[in-house]
């Protein structure tokens, strides 16, 4: 027969279903589908093991008497549209993974009665093996290869739906060949056998590119815990003694064959999967595996960017506020509520926050203003009541209804036990952020830091009411000028208003906190951490200075507690402990808490890292007005008309001021100035590389510190903080400090590399920057995906423990880690930018840095700075 008549006996038989579905009452065909069935339009030929594997459905359809000529209608092959969540990336984030109703349980059990109701007179469409349409009332092709429409009465079909009990549907299997989702392209590039496989075929199965399939997700954690968990610390890691091996039940054959799934890094990575699966509430899964045996490198770049971002960001708004101003840190009757403090002249924050405890009277929110000048007599008087600081917020207009709202933008936390928005963390953060494309968050830190600089005279160390009298290391310049590149720049005009009311914030925070009394040494003209303040800082832990305030304890016999409250309250002076905390809270504001080369000093420090950082203030602020301002900034504050040459030559007295005071030839590093014996310490600090990065030191210099500083800082797992000769001996009444030997931290990290790389040695900043990533992946991979806030440098086991102070946030969780902690992340998302595949793939193989640069070839090595 023609192909014209071919085309003609199809076109008639799917005009009379039509035709029939729409004259009568039959329900709609979609609707009738299991929730896991394919759409009937694109349904074509499964394999004969895709068949014999599945689970049988039936399918009703009303339709019209069928034609009465027998034709044989042509095999026309159809690419089959499978279910969505077929078409679901293995490594998509757990939101759109676990996102669908997986459990077949909860599907609509009246799907299979809905033909009960229908006319007596339809007949019903049932889907079974290929025929053709003929005078017998049989059709086949109508709706696709491979299925068949048998015509029976209404009655037959209710008979048959008794007959047929329901069974559990299972997912559909993929096609091998054809419509897959991308991460199979690779493997079949070169693979052209013309039929379809099931998704078990011999050879995807022997790439590791099977599906599981969880029964039970609560039975199957449960099994997982009691077995390989033998610490009860809800983690698997190479300390736990467990069997290192689950079976798990395959997709396929819907749990009937079984696999071993090995080893502690699959296994830990079943353990989050299924915890996530909990939590979502799902108790049956389909889980890929290679979710679990993901390569380490993308599993972790991949999380940071798609969940632990998500974990850390926080949006102010009517229902959340109680739980946002919610405090851990303090421990009094009076903290015991939430509370938030908005500025004097911000009354539309305020209504909306009464709002917000009206609507919820058992979140009992409490709301206070603040008065206009914030003094330290004002802040200490806070000490009992703390509360969270009022942020920038935005205005929504409902344009159905004219309404107006407030909506907080939005910001991200550090993490662990740090809910709040911090200093110079935020920049950090913000740099991560802006590598994982999350605009929004970024930008909208920046506003909050102008609305601080506006409302609380600087960037606060954080935005807690006890945090009002100190601010953090100043990156607000740079910061501003990454996010206007990322949000249009020149070419968006909303862009660049936005980047003027950042500058104009950050000119004023560099007057009147940096460069001003108490901060600015009027002899060198430098600058240094010295906040306000008044007492003990409360958010410390109640024992902190118990070894401090002992021996004043005999002098007026007393108890602790009874001593904290006479010195808070002013009852009693004593000169050595003012002192003593006004260093401690220089410390606080400098982001190094703690450190020996602070401890008893620092707001008597012109350190290095703060007059790098106010240097590039003056060189961005000066490139800034000529561009943008033309030339010529008249301040809004106090009337002042600067130009970029004044800007400038403020940059180059900085400049000139720091290598006379602070650079040191003979070792290679840049010192800190103690401006009261007016002589240079010589702490050894891995802070001499910012001035790399603020890019004021010359090439020479540059060279002397690759060459002298940097083999003394660089160890293992990257940079230290500070040398072990530095820091001097470690004993019980001289514990070891967080930000000094043997610890490394992120900051120090990332402000290397792009210092060392501005200075034509990216070679060197690559091969420090491997080290910290092998130092990461490798905790990632034995140690349950852990993420944490510093690390142990010269540890080649387990870098995440930190015998310190404040112990390590990030360590403490329960099967999955869902935050990390903020610059770490961001670190990781940088350094790898640095490495090439082969560094990427050593860094998979957990290869430590000493045999992965051994084995490079000679031209490799160049690229390392071997």
């Amino acid at each position: 027969m023609s192909q014209v008549s071919n085309q003609s006996a199809t076109t008639r038989s799917a005009k009379e279903i039509s035709n029939s579905s729409s004259s009568s009452p039959s329900p709609n065909p979609a609707t009738e589908l299991p929730s896991n069935s394919t759409p009937i339009s694109s349904m074509e030929t499964t394999s004969t093991s895709t068949r014999k594997n599945s689970v049988p459905t039936t399918t009703s359809l009303n339709v019209a008497t069928t034609t009465n000529t027998t034709e044989t209608l042509p095999r026309r092959h159809r690419r089959r549209l499978s279910s969505l969540s077929e078409f679901t990336d293995p490594f998509s984030n757990a939101e759109v993974y676990y996102g669908p109703i997986t459990d077949p349980r909860k599907n609509n059990k009246n799907n299979n009665n809905n033909n009960n109701n229908n006319n007596n007179n339809n007949a019903t469409v049932r889907f079974r093996e290929p025929t053709t349409v003929n005078e017998n009332n049989s059709a086949s092709n109508v709706f696709g290869p491979g299925f068949t429409a048998s015509i029976t009465s209404t009655n037959e079909a209710v008979v048959a739906n008794k007959a047929i009990p329901r069974r559990l549907n299972r997912t559909r299997t993929m096609s091998v060949f054809g419509n897959v989702s991308d991460f199979k392209r690779e493997l079949l590039r070169d693979h052209h056998l013309k039929r379809r496989g099931s998704e078990d075929d011999s050879y995807l199965s022997s790439k590791g590119n099977r599906r599981f399939f969880i029964e039970d997700v609560d039975k199957t954690l449960e099994e997982l815990l009691q077995n390989e968990d033998t610490d009860k610390n809800y983690q698997i890691t190479i300390e736990d003694t467990g069997p290192k091996v689950l079976k798990l039940g395959t997709a396929n054959s819907y749990g009937y064959k079984h696999v071993n799934v090995r080893g502690t890094y699959m296994l830990s990575n079943l353990l989050q999967e299924l915890t996530i699966a909990q939590s979502f509430g799902r108790h049956q899964i389909f889980l890929d595996e290679a979710r679990i045996n993901e390569n380490p490198v993308n599993r972790l770049s991949r999380l940071i960017s798609n969940q632990f971002w998500n974990s850390l960001t926080r949006r102010v708004d009517l229902y959340n506020i109680g739980e946002i101003a919610a405090d851990t840190k303090i421990d009094t009757p009076e903290a015991k509520n939430p509370r938030i403090y908005v500025p004097y002249n911000c009354p539309d924050q305020y209504e909306f926050f009464i709002q917000a405890s009206q609507m919820n009277p058992s979140m009992k929110l409490e709301v206070e203003y603040l008065p206009k000048n914030i003094t330290p007599e004002y802040v200490k008087s806070l000490n009992r009541t703390p509360g969270l600081l009022a942020l920038a917020m935005e205005e929504h207009v409902n344009p159905s209804t004219g309404e107006k709202s407030l909506i907080g933008y939005p910001y991200a936390v550090p993490g662990g036990r740090f809910n709040e928005l911090y200093g110079w963390d935020s920049y950090l953060m913000a740099l991560g952020l802006l590598e994982s494309n999350k605009m929004d968050v970024a930008r909208g830190m920046v506003e909050h830091f102008i609305f601080e600089i506006q409302h609380y005279g600087k960037i606060l160390n954080a935005n807690r009411s006890y945090y009002l009298c100190r601010s953090q290391p100043p990156f607000l310049t740079d910061m501003a000028l990454k996010v206007f590149d990322r949000i249009g720049g020149d070419q968006n005009p909303n862009a660049i208003n936005f980047l003027k009311r950042s500058f104009i914030a950050a000119i004023k925070e560099y007057k009147t906190v940096w460069t001003s009394e108490p901060r600015l040494d009027p002899i060198t003209k430098l600058s240094c951490y010295h906040p306000d303040g008044i007492g003990i800082p409360p958010e410390t832990e109640p024992d902190h200075f118990d070894t401090i305030l002992f021996p004043y304890t005999k002098k007026y016999d007393c108890s602790l507690e009874e001593l904290r409250e006479m010195y808070n309250s002013g009852e009693i002076k004593e000169p050595q402990l003012d002192e003593f905390f006004l260093h401690d809270r220089a410390v606080r504001e400098s982001g190094h808490d703690t450190t020996y080369r602070f401890e008893g000093v620092c707001a008597y420090l012109a350190t290095i890292d703060l007059n790098s950082l106010l240097y590039k203030y003056e060189i961005d602020i000066a490139n800034v007005i000529k561009t943008y301002f033309d030339d010529k900034y008249v301040d809004p504050n106090d009337g002042s008309i600067t130009t970029s040459a004044d800007w400038l030559e403020l940059a180059r007295l900085r400049k000139e001021r720091i290598n006379k005071y602070m650079w040191d030839e003979e070792s290679g590093f840049y010192f800190d100035y103690n401006i009261k014996t007016k002589e240079r310490t010589s702490y050894e600090s891995a802070t001499t590389f910012w001035s790399l990065w603020a890019g004021f030191a010359t090439q020479d210099q540059a060279t002397a510190m690759v060459e002298k500083a940097l083999p003394k800082l660089e160890i293992l797992g990257g940079i230290v903080a500070c040398t072990e000769c530095s820091r001097g001996p470690i004993s019980i009444n001289r514990p070891i400090r967080q930000w000094d030997y043997p610890f490394g931290w992120a900051p120090h990290q990332i402000l290397a590399w792009e210092g060392l790389s501005n200075y034509n040695y990216t070679d060197v900043a690559t091969r420090l920057a491997y080290r910290w990533l092998y130092m990461m992946t490798k905790a990632f991979v034995e140690y349950n995906g852990i993420v944490v806030e510093k690390y142990d440098v010269t540890r080649g086991t387990d870098p995440h423990r930190v015998e310190a102070e404040y112990g390590n946030q990030g360590a403490d969780f329960k099967g999955v880690a869902k935050e990390g902690f903020g610059w770490v992340n961001t670190s990781y998302l940088l350094g790898l930018k640095y490495m090439n595949s082969h560094a990427r793939r050593a860094l998979g193989a957990c290869i430590p840095p000493k045999p992965f640069f051994k084995s490079l070839k000679p031209d490799e090595k160049s690229m390392y700075g071997l």
